[in-house]
Order: C-alpha cells, then structure tokens, then sequence
C-alpha cells in the first residue's frame, strides 16, 4: 500500500487576508467569473472587500446565499446558481457546512475550489471531503473528492471577530487528530485517500495536540481581550491547517464515529461539531484504556478551554441508556472510521465507553469544584 499525503494547492493566512482574495486567485492561474457561496455572517462582514479586491483583478462574480445545512437540496441550489453565472470558480465563504457545500458543488462542476473560512470551529476547509447531512441536520453521507482545495485564505482579523465558542469548538475538532492518527498508525488503517499514513502526517497530527496544549488558553484570552497575538494565529493554524491535513492523510478513528452517532439525537443539534468530538475523543481514550495520565491531560486542556466533558455537557445528561445505545449502534455501522481502531470495536464496547467518559468526565468537574 502507498503512502499518501493530501494537501491543497496553496495556504494563506493573516489580518486582513481577504483583501489579496482576487490577487491570490489570479496567481494560481484560475479565472472568472466566480460563484461565491457564502453564509449571511460572511456576505455582512466580506461584500464590500470581495467587490474592492476582485474588481482589482478584473474578475466578476455572483454571490449565492447558502441556506444553512450542507444537504443535497443546498448542494443542487447551489450547483444551478453556479451554472447559472457560468462560474469558472467557487469560492466558500463562512463555516464549515458553507464549505463542504461549495466543495461538492465545486467537484460535480469539475471547477477549482477556493475556500475562506470566517470561523475557525472545524479542520474541513483544506480536505478533498464533504459531509452530507440531511436538510434536519442527521449526519448522511461523507463524499470523498479527486482533488483538495486550490487556496485556503484565512483572514485572522475575521476569525478574531467570531464568537469565542466557535475558536474553542475548532479546538475540539482539532484534539482528536493526533488520537485518532496514532489509532490508525497502530492498526495501519488507511487514510481517507486510500493510502497509509506518512511520516509527515504523524509528525503534523502530533503538532496539534503539542499547539493546543502550549497556547490553547492564551488564544483564549487573546479572543477575549480582541488582540490577535502569536498564539492565536498558531491556534487558528493548528484548527484550520494542521489538523486538516492530519486527519485527511493520517486517519480518523473512533473520535469523529462517535461524532456522527451523537447526531442521532436531537438533543445535540445545538452543539457544535468540535464540542461533540472532544467529547468522542475522550470516549476513544477510555475506550482503547489509554493511560489514566492521558485521560487526565486532555480533561485538564478541555477545562482549561471550555470544551465539554460529559454527556451533560452536550445535552445528553439525562439520556436513556437505549438512545446511548442507539448512538454506539450508529457509531459502528460498518461504513464508520471506528473500524480503524487496533481492536474490534462493538456497539456494546462504545455505549459502556460513552457512560465512562461521561462519568469521568463529571468526577472531574466535580474534582475542580465546576459544575458539569
């Protein structure tokens, strides 16, 4: 089996990024007009720099307003107004779901992607992938992509200006990545290019954890006090760039399997993706016995940043030891990244793991005088 390592085409990130949007399209070689999928936040905060930065480089473009849920109904929207305005380019603008929907679009159209997160709350934006939900926001479908991104332009005076929950969400999407690509490196799990992973996605995916965990807190308190030090943009890196290319070319595991069966239950759909994956992760821990130090680590980064730990946290608190079943049942179907564990893994292992980390989780709070 090869080793395969995936990346887009070109990563750039700073205050005030988007201004150089036009400039940077240009660069790669790729032409208008261009077909922006852009959420509400992004058209509010972006319009007026898309016109001044695109018109500096003679490209036109349309601006289709996406209508929240990265559904197959949002992508055949979508993909009409692209045809529509003959876009020889789609470009993401906003969150995650945002993304994933521009990214479909743009591979059905077999057109060059180019995406500017406004949130730094998941690693999507640099993968070759998309997750499908249905239009009431039940985890569907994952679609795998011939090709990564062209450009991934990060504008950190714009991720600064988000809510602070969405930077700390991108932390919990980002922990998982180097758990979840040493699970695979034990078990030599594929990646999700079909290869094995490289010695650069091991060392990248390890980097995250080391990142969160040595300025995790300050970027905290750098979106709090609205400065954008050294560490926040390292965080923003770490959410946008490091773990998107870790969990692509190193593997997922239990963490985001976990993930997806929580969808299931209608009590988390106001939780973000990275709370519910923190969550998965510790489940993962206890589920494979990690070390009571490790455990404990990632219970002290997760309190230290506000990420949850325990069911309570995410809404389930009171949830029936059948809907927790339920949910370990949708977390081994057999299309699911669980598989990727170095042991087999049952719906029975994942709910008794899921009320484990759960359990720990609350004795924890409960050690720092916090509620849970």
């Amino acid at each position: 089996m090869y080793h395969v390592f995936a990346s887009p085409l070109r990563y750039t990130q700073g205050p005030g990024a988007t201004r150089d949007l036009g400039k940077e399209i240009t660069g790669l070689g790729i032409c208008g007009p261009a077909c922006i999928i852009a959420g509400r936040s992004a058209r509010e905060q972006l319009a007026e720099i898309w016109e001044a930065s695109f018109a500096s480089e003679g490209l036109t473009y349309h601006v289709h307003n996406f209508g929240g849920e990265c559904s197959r109904t949002e992508i055949a929207l979508g993909r009409a107004a692209a045809e529509l305005s003959a876009a020889k380019v789609i470009v993401a603008a906003g969150g995650g779901k945002a993304i994933d929907t521009a990214r479909a679009i743009a591979a059905e159209l077999a057109l060059p992607c180019v995406v500017c997160p406004t949130i730094a709350s998941t690693d999507s934006p640099c993968s070759a992938l998309s997750v499908i939900y249905t239009d009431a926001g039940v985890m569907d479908s994952m679609r795998l992509f011939a090709h990564n991104p062209a450009l991934i332009l990060v504008d950190s005076l714009i991720i600064a200006k988000a809510p602070l929950r969405l930077l700390v969400a991108g932390m919990g999407d980002a922990l998982s990545t180097w758990f979840e690509a040493r699970a695979c490196m034990r078990s030599g799990a594929q990646n999700l290019r079909g290869g094995v992973a490289t010695r650069a996605s091991l060392a990248i995916a390890e980097l995250c954890w080391k990142i969160l965990v040595d300025d995790g807190t300050a970027a905290v308190d750098a979106m709090k006090s609205g400065t954008i030090p050294p560490a926040l943009e390292r965080i923003i890196e770490t959410n946008t760039l490091l773990s998107g290319l870790g969990f692509e070319s190193a593997g997922l595991a239990a963490a985001h399997a976990i993930h997806n069966g929580l969808t299931i239950a209608p009590e988390v759909k106001s939780f973000y993706h990275g709370e519910k994956v923190a969550f998965g992760t510790l489940a993962q821990l206890v589920l494979e016995q990690a070390p009571t130090d490790e455990i404990q680590q990632v219970l002290e980064f997760c309190s230290s940043v506000g990420l949850p730990v325990s069911l309570n946290e995410i809404g389930l608190g009171s949830a029936s030891p059948d809907l927790i079943l339920q949910i370990a049942e949708r977390s081994v179907i057999a299309s699911e990244s669980i598989h990727n564990m170095p042991f087999p893994v049952t719906a029975k292992m994942v709910a008794q793991a899921i009320h484990d980390a759960s359990r720990i989780g609350s004795e924890w709070r409960q050690k720092l005088g916090q509620s849970s």
